[in-house]
């Protein structure tokens, strides 16, 4: 949340996957009121398996909310089955993931190849930086086209 630009006003939901989930970092996180608001964290709790049933792709009523006395992994799962939960967390699909698909498998980066954090990030720099000048490319190409 800190890393946010100033430029952004506000912020309403907070996406995050299973390994940034806490019941301390929801809690800082839906506890900072400041010119932004307080936003509402959706994070996986748990891995989902990969494909689905014909049962869990029909249409399901609304999950009863959770009750007074539940744990903080059972109101975020209820989050996250919830209808509003389901369409926002279902966004990452389109903003998030296709970069590192693209990443791992097109450019076939699966492993860094230096030791050491300083390197590290030096190697990913250039890996992002490939990636965005590909993608520009690619977006020339097209305007060319049109």
């Amino acid at each position: 949340m800190a890393a946010i630009s100033p430029v952004v006003e506000s912020v309403a939901a907070v996406l995050v996957d299973n390994g940034y989930y806490s019941e301390a970092a929801v809690a800082r996180v839906e506890g900072q009121l400041s010119t932004r608001g307080a936003p509402v964290v959706y994070a996986a709790t748990g891995r989902r398996k990969h494909g689905r049933s014909i049962e869990e792709l029909e249409a399901h009523p609304e999950p009863p909310p959770p009750s007074p006395g539940s744990s903080a992994v059972e109101i975020m799962a209820h989050r996250l089955t919830a209808r509003e939960g389901k369409a926002l967390y279902g966004q990452r699909k389109q903003t998030v993931e296709p970069v590192f698909g693209i990443i791992k498998e097109a450019m076939k980066f699966r492993r860094f190849m230096l030791r050491g954090l300083y390197k590290t990030k030096l190697e990913w720099s250039l890996v992002t930086l490939s990636y965005n000048v590909k993608r520009l490319f690619h977006m020339q190409a097209a305007l060319e086209l049109a």
